[in-house]
């Protein structure tokens, strides 16, 4: 946690009303996290207790997709709803693959904007951070072609972000704006809780999160996570549980997590 972040807070943080980052810190097990925030964790583990393996599952197909990626000649990311940071970041594993990547992180927490501070002040690799919420999509991409070149293709990551999105926010068309403005051969890779996927469970989970965050949830079923991808080339295997999408070689049998993932390029 931030040297006595629970004794005096960092200002301008409310520390009484959960924040999804933080509470996927909690469940990754990281200590930068406030009451609230493991309060809250606690309920919608209680509700499914497959969440928190959903969630290092969740980190892992992060860093897959990221090499994928790189694979395939990628060398910018703009990852979007990042959390605060932790083992395996997107620079760190892009970079790691070719250290000539470019990263872009973009989340509207104040914690996770001390943090990103903290954590790219030792950072030589071009990365930035970019202080905004997913809808607010102009100043997203207005900050992030400061350093990101538009006219190359771009790994866009919308990990674990877009449940956080109601459907009269129009999600859909969120991403589509974001696609837009990315050069064909760019790509999106999205998790997202799956309704569908032990649906007793994951409805009282999102009833939980619901709860505890004050604001909708929204899981999805895998359809309608697919959509999100609709209008691009979907990787081998398409949309499918986190654990199963290209998993390592040597990676462990995994249990359901309730979290669908895909990969597609932009043509």
């Amino acid at each position: 946690m931030i040297a006595g972040a629970e004794e005096v807070p960092p200002k301008g943080i409310d520390v009484e009303t959960p924040h999804i980052a933080r509470i996927y810190d909690y469940w990754l097990g990281g200590k930068d996290n406030f009451a609230s925030d493991r309060a809250a964790a606690e309920q919608v583990m209680l509700a499914t207790p497959t969440i928190k393996p959903g969630v290092t599952a969740n980190r892992a197909f992060l860093s897959r997709a990221v090499r994928t990626m790189v694979g395939h000649g990628v060398t910018q990311f703009l990852d979007i709803g990042t959390g605060i940071p932790t083992a395996d970041n997107t620079h760190m594993v892009a970079q790691a693959a070719d250290p000539e990547c470019r990263v872009v992180y973009a989340d509207n927490d104040p914690i996770v904007l001390a943090h990103a501070r903290a954590l790219l002040s030792g950072v030589t690799a071009p990365t930035a951070f970019v202080d905004a919420d997913l809808r607010d999509t102009g100043r997203i991409l207005e900050e992030a072609a400061r350093l990101l070149d538009f006219e190359r293709p771009v790994g866009l990551l919308l990990i674990a972000v877009l449940h956080c999105i109601p459907d009269d926010d129009d999600p859909r068309g969120i991403v589509r704006t974001l696609l837009d403005a990315l050069a064909p051969g760019s790509f999106l890779a999205v998790t997202h809780p799956g309704i569908d996927q032990m649906p007793e469970r994951m409805a009282a989970a999102e009833d939980a999160l619901t709860k505890a965050m004050g604001f909708r949830v929204t899981f999805r079923t895998r359809d309608g996570v697919g959509a999100f991808l609709s209008g691009l080339d979907l990787l081998d295997p398409g949309v499918v549980p986190v654990q199963d999408w290209r998993p390592d070689a040597d990676a462990a049998p995994s249990d359901t997590t309730g979290m669908w993932g895909g990969v597609a390029r932009k043509r």
